[in-house]
């Protein structure tokens, strides 16, 4: 149970750092972006407070799944399915929605 907990959690971790990319290159070319914190047309600081929470989210995970150990091992495949997962549903959500797309 407590190796499930491990891969668990390093899903969650992928998940959230790479929710964060996306996030943080907003903010800093400081276009709109949406997020939780301020809706469809959140601004480049809302974006950065976003994405830091989540990689300061998914570094705590992280750090917590590591648990001393020097190798990854099926971790570090859970950590980038979660970000692959999370990447893939993005694209498509946004080729389908187009919630983050620029109008002309």
């Amino acid at each position: 149970m407590r190796d499930r907990k491990r891969l668990a959690g390093a899903v969650a971790a992928g998940v959230l750092c790479a929710n964060s990319l996306p996030h943080l290159a907003t903010a800093v070319t400081g276009h709109e972006h949406l997020t939780p914190l301020g809706g469809r047309h959140s601004s480049r600081w809302v974006n950065a407070v976003w994405g830091l929470m989540n990689l300061l989210g998914g570094l705590a995970l992280v750090r917590g799944v590591a648990s001393g150990r020097r190798r990854w091992d099926s971790r570090l495949v859970s950590f980038s399915a979660g970000a692959a997962v999370f990447a893939a549903w993005m694209a498509g959500s946004e080729a389908v929605l187009r919630t983050n797309s620029r109008s002309s």
